[in-house]
């Protein structure tokens, strides 16, 4: 039988999360380097920067430069805390290093194109969507050539939650008895996923990130599976049909 799949894109097909926790490690050590003296932790350093910044994507959405914007409120709270005098050329260093990200190259996940290829043959439908802003993400996209499996199934939102969810499948009409998600995240993937009773499927990230990591706190009405690896995806589906 065939499904409509709906892919995420960061930490599902393509690296993400990995290249901001590089830019988070070195944000980590200009920071040391620089309020050392006052006994400030790297512990410190990074459980302030992951408050900001998860606040601001709750508040803003996937706007990619409230991940710099959270390097640069980390520092300004220490230096507000220890009295220590802001420097420009600091903070036009840690802008810098924040926006760093946006260079590197689109890396795709283990197995992205065998597992993207199977599903293809075996005739069922690819839809891609993701969270963040969309020039950005539609160079990921273009970078791995990724419109030969989604076409014009491309769905970019600034907030990825299950109202965002609920609209897409609601304009597309989507067949939710045939309709699966697949992604890393809880928060953004399985749970609008479930909350909107279609099958969900949670493909475990490689490098995590602590916003995606919540409970599973709704009751699904159809699979709901748990994978290790991208490749598994089309074995799992395939099961699952052919036990119904």
């Amino acid at each position: 039988m065939k499904q409509t799949l709906i892919f995420d894109l960061d930490d599902t097909l393509v690296h993400c999360t990995k290249y901001f926790h590089l830019a988070l490690d070195r944000f980590v050590e200009l920071m040391q380097s620089w309020f050392g003296q006052y006994g400030l932790t790297a512990n410190d350093i990074r459980q302030k920067q992951i408050e900001i910044d998860i606040a601001g994507v709750q508040e803003l959405g996937f706007q990619f430069d409230h991940f710099p914007q959270s390097f640069l409120m980390t520092y300004e709270c220490f230096s507000e805390r220890y009295g220590r005098r802001q420097q420009p050329l600091e903070k036009d260093r840690l802008w810098t290093l924040g926006c760093s990200v946006l260079d590197e190259e689109t890396e795709p996940y283990p197995y992205m194109e065998e597992t993207l290829d199977i599903l293809a043959e075996q005739g069922h439908t690819l839809h891609l969507y993701t969270g963040g802003e969309t020039l950005i993400q539609q160079r990921k996209i273009e970078r791995l050539a990724l419109e030969r499996y989604f076409e014009s199934r491309v769905y970019v939102r600034q907030h990825k939650n299950s109202e965002a969810l609920e609209q897409i499948l609601t304009d597309g009409q989507f067949e939710r008895s045939q309709t699966w998600m697949i992604g890393n995240s809880i928060r953004t993937d399985v749970v609008p996923a479930l909350t909107a009773g279609i099958h969900a499927i949670h493909v475990e990230a490689i490098d995590e990130w602590v916003y995606n990591m919540v409970p599973i706190d709704v009751e699904p009405l159809g699979a709901l599976l748990l994978l290790k690896q991208l490749r598994d995806v089309p074995g799992a589906i395939s099961q699952y049909i052919g036990c119904r």
